[in-house]
């Protein structure tokens, strides 16, 4: 797992910062989740903003397979009658995040229901200083908070080439924010991608659509569990 990892962020610091749309996908295998049962939709109109990296845009993938089209998918599978703004951006930082936030927030109406945050793999791999990575998320969650939306928090861990003192600090500040802030945390938003390079694409950075819908899997509980109750 440490030598594919340490692969992973070396492809992810080359790849990650001008993720085009032209790459050709690789051929994915069967893919290794059973939809479930399909349930009317039912309810309100669920707005859901999912701010991001490349891991959001869908990367390598075509129309409708990226993280956030292939959730909404499933969340209306359950009957939740969810719309996503994606607004991911490949190659973005906490820093990114946090410029664009009060601006893509001011372009939705209604305000969201819940904001998923998927930022800091870039700056790990760029070597920005862990504290600069918590700082910027602290005031992107507390501006969240302050509007009372409901965030979950995906996390990412250090890539194991860099220190054991960068990688303390780093891991620590996904659990930490999200205890501060009230976030429901995703530990490790990767994890279904770790040992199982079939779900990476050849960079082996970005997920398959087989690898997007095992993340997916990973974690639709904890996004229907963090929707307000209507």
């Amino acid at each position: 797992m440490k030598l594919y990892f340490a692969g992973l962020a070396a492809a992810f610091l080359l790849a990650g910062c001008d993720a085009g749309s032209d790459q050709a996908e690789p051929t994915a295998p069967a893919s290794p989740v059973e939809a479930p049962p399909e349930v009317p939709v039912m309810g309100r109109e669920v707005a859901i903003l999912a701010i991001g990296d490349s891991l959001f845009t869908g990367y390598g993938l075509e129309e409708g397979q990226s993280y956030p089209a292939m959730l909404e998918a499933a969340l209306r599978a359950r009957g939740i009658n969810a719309r996503m703004t994606n607004a991911g951006v490949s190659g973005d930082t906490t820093g990114g995040g946090l410029d664009r936030l009060a601006f893509t927030l001011g372009s939705l109406d209604p305000a969201p229901d819940l904001v998923i945050v998927s930022l800091g793999g870039n700056d790990m791999l760029r070597g920005i200083a862990p504290e600069q990575t918590r700082a910027n998320l602290d005031v992107l969650l507390a501006d969240l908070k302050q509007r009372k939306i409901p965030v979950l928090l995906l996390g990412m861990l250090a890539a194991p080439n860099l220190g054991q003192d960068y990688g303390k600090a780093f891991n620590a500040i996904y659990p930490g924010l999200a205890n501060k802030h009230g976030a429901t945390l995703v530990p490790f938003f990767l994890q279904p991608l770790m040992d199982r390079p079939d779900l990476v694409q050849e960079d082996r950075v970005h997920p398959t659509k087989a690898g997007i819908e095992a993340m997916v899997a990973a974690t639709v509980g904890k996004v229907a569990g963090t929707l307000p109750e209507e």
